[in-house]
C-alpha cells in the first residue's frame, strides 16, 4: 500500500470519529445550554477550564515524550518500545497522583481565589475526572504514535456517545452541573479501561523486548520538560482566558465566551483529524531520509486545508447572529461578537492543527515551547488588560491576537525543517482569499434575509457552491497532487 494511501486510510479513521464526536459534542452543548441556566452552563465550563488547568500538571509532556521516542525507536530498536511504554506509564501515574493529592487538599481554597464558592465542591467531584482524563490523552498519543489510528478513531467514537448519553441524563434526572462532571468522568473512564488493555495486550505484553536502554528514561524525562512547556503555555492561552472571564464577569460571561470556542471547535474538526494522522509521518519519513515527501505532505495539507478554513472563517462573520440565535436561543446573543472574533482564530488554527504536534515528532519541542511560553505569557497580560476594558470580546481579541504570533512561528520553524516552498504557498493562499472576498459580496447582503434554519441553511449552501465554482476554475482543488506523494 502506498503513503498516500495509508494517509487517506488513516485519516478517514480519523475524520470519521472527529466529525461523530464534533457531532456528538455539538448535541452536548446544545442541549447543556438549554437544559442548564447561563450561569449554570458557565460555571459547569469554568470548572472544566479550571480542572483543565490543574491536570497540565498531571501529564507534564511525559506522553507526548515517550510517542516522539517510540515513533523514532519503532524504526531502528523496536524491542525498546515496551521499556517505552512502561517508564512513561510510572512517570505518568506518579505525576497525576501528585496533581490529585493538591486539588483535594485545596479544592476550596481554589474556589476563594477565583471568588466562585460553588466551585468547592464541583472541583472536589472534578478529581475523578483529572485522573481518567490525564490517562485517556496518554492513551491517545501512544495510539497515535504506533500509528493505530484507525483503533484509536473507534475509541473516540465510543467515548463521545457516551458521553453525550450520561450528561446528559444525569443533568435530566436533576443531578445539574454535578451531574454532568460525573457523566464526563465515566464516559473518560470506560474509555480508560478499553485502551489501557489494547495498550498492555498488544504493544507491551505483546511485543518483543530486550533489556532497558541506559539513559532512556533520563531522555524521555529531558524531552518532556519543553513539552510540558509548551503545555502549560497551551493551557495558560486555552484555560486562563476562561478563569479570568470567570473572575472579572462572573460564569454568564463564560458561557458567552465558551460557545463562541465551541463553534470554532466544531469548524476545525477535519484539520484536527488530519494534524493527528500526519504528525508522526513527518517524524518517520525524516527518518527514512524522505524530508522532501514531509514537506510535500505538508505543504498540500496546509494550502487544502486553508482553501476550505478561509472562506469557511468569512462566512462565519457573516451568519453568525442567526446562527447563536437559532441554535443557542436568544440568552447567548452576547456571543455574537465573540464568536465574529474568533471566526480569525478558525484559520489559525487550522494551521497550527497541521504544525504544532509535526514540531514535537521532528524533536523540536525545546524551540516551539520557547514560544508557546512566550506567547501564553503574552495572552495573560493581554486578558488582564483587555477583560476589564472590552470585558468577554477583549479576552476574544487576546487570545486570537497571540495565537496569530505562536502560528507564524511555527511554521517558520517547520519550514527550518522541511524547507518548504513558501512562493507556492504563498500564490495559491492569495488566490484562496480572492476566491473568498468573492464569496463574501454575494453572500453579505443576502445574510440580512435569514429569518430561520432553512433560510440559514440554504446562505451555507449559496456560499459553499459559490466558493467551489471558482476554486475548481483556477485549480485550487488539486485532487492530482494529493495522488501523486
Amino acid at each position: 500500500m502506498s503513503l498516500t494511501s495509508k494517509i487517506i486510510n488513516r485519516f478517514k479513521a480519523a475524520f470519521i470519529a472527529q466529525a461523530v464526536g464534533i457531532a456528538a459534542g455539538a448535541a452536548l452543548t446544545i442541549l447543556l445550554a438549554r437544559l442548564l441556566k447561563s450561569d449554570e452552563y458557565g460555571l459547569f465550563f469554568l470548572t472544566i477550564s479550571v480542572l483543565g488547568f490543574t491536570k497540565l500538571f498531571s501529564t507534564l509532556g511525559i506522553a507526548k515524550s515517550a510517542g516522539r521516542y517510540i515513533t523514532e525507536y519503532k524504526e531502528k530498536r523496536p524491542r525498546q518500545l515496551p521499556n517505552i511504554l512502561g517508564i512513561s506509564i510510572i512517570l505518568n501515574i506518579f505525576t497525576i497522583t501528585i496533581v490529585v493529592g493538591i486539588v483535594g487538599i485545596f479544592h476550596n481554597s481554589i474556589a476563594q481565589l477565583i471568588g466562585e464558592q460553588e466551585l468547592s465542591e464541583l472541583l472536589f467531584i472534578g478529581i475523578g475526572l483529572i485522573v481518567f482524563h490525564s490517562l485517556l490523552e496518554y492513551n491517545r498519543v501512544i495510539f497515535q504514535s504506533f500509528e493505530k489510528i484507525q483503533f484509536e478513531s473507534s475509541l473516540r467514537i465510543i467515548e463521545r456517545i457516551i458521553r453525550l448519553i450520561l450528561t446528559i441524563g444525569f443533568v435530566v434526572v436533576g443531578f445539574g452541573v454535578a451531574g454532568a462532571l460525573i457523566g464526563y468522568t465515566i464516559s473518560y473512564a470506560i474509555s480508560v479501561i478499553i485502551g489501557s488493555l489494547y495498550i498492555y495486550l498488544k504493544m507491551f505484553r505483546g511485543h518483543d523486548r530486550e533489556p532497558v536502554e541506559t539513559g532512556l528514561a533520563k531522555k524521555i524525562i529531558k524531552y518532556s520538560g519543553p513539552l510540558a512547556v509548551t503545555h502549560s503555555a497551551h493551557s495558560l492561552e486555552h484555560r486562563v482566558d476562561t478563569i479570568l472571564v470567570g473572575y472579572f464577569i462572573g460564569p454568564v460571561g463564560v458561557a458567552y465566551y465558551t460557545i463562541g470556542n465551541q463553534v470554532v471547535q466544531f469548524i476545525e474538526t477535519p484539520m484536527a483529524a488530519l494534524g493527528f494522522t500526519l504528525s508522526p509521518t513527518f517524524s518517520s519519513q525524516k527518518a527514512s531520509g524522505n524530508p522532501e515527501t514531509a514537506a510535500r505532505i505538508y505543504e498540500i495539507a496546509i494550502t487544502q486545508g486553508l482553501l476550505l478554513y478561509i472562506p469557511a472563517a468569512a462566512g462565519l462573520v457573516v451568519v453568525s447572529e442567526p446562527l447563536i440565535n437559532l441554535i443557542f436561543g436568544s440568552s447567548y446573543s452576547g456571543a455574537v461578537p465573540v464568536l465574529q472574533v474568533f471566526a480569525a482564530f478558525v484559520v489559525l488554527q487550522s494551521i497550527t492543527k497541521i504544525t504544532s504536534h509535526g514540531l514535537d515528532y521532528l524533536g523540536r519541542a525545546r524551540v516551539r515551547a520557547i514560544v508557546k511560553g512566550v506567547t501564553a505569557i503574552l495572552n495573560v497580560v493581554l486578558n488582564l488588560l483587555l477583560i476589564p476594558m472590552m470585558g468577554v470580546v477583549g479576552a476574544a481579541i487576546a487570545t486570537v491576537s497571540t495565537f496569530a504570533i505562536y502560528t507564524f512561528a511555527s511554521v517558520y520553524i517547520i519550514h527550518s525543517e522541511l524547507n518548504l516552498r513558501l512562493g507556492w504557498m504563498t500564490k495559491h493562499i492569495s488566490q484562496t482569499i480572492i476566491v473568498t472576498l468573492f464569496m463574501l459580496v454575494v453572500l453579505f447582503p443576502i445574510s440580512n434575509l435569514i429569518e430561520g434554519f432553512i433560510s440559514l441553511f440554504a446562505t451555507i449552501v449559496l456560499g459553499v457552491v459559490i466558493w467551489f465554482a471558482p476554486s475548481f476554475a483556477l485549480g485550487l482543488i488539486d485532487i492530482e497532487r494529493i495522488k501523486q506523494i
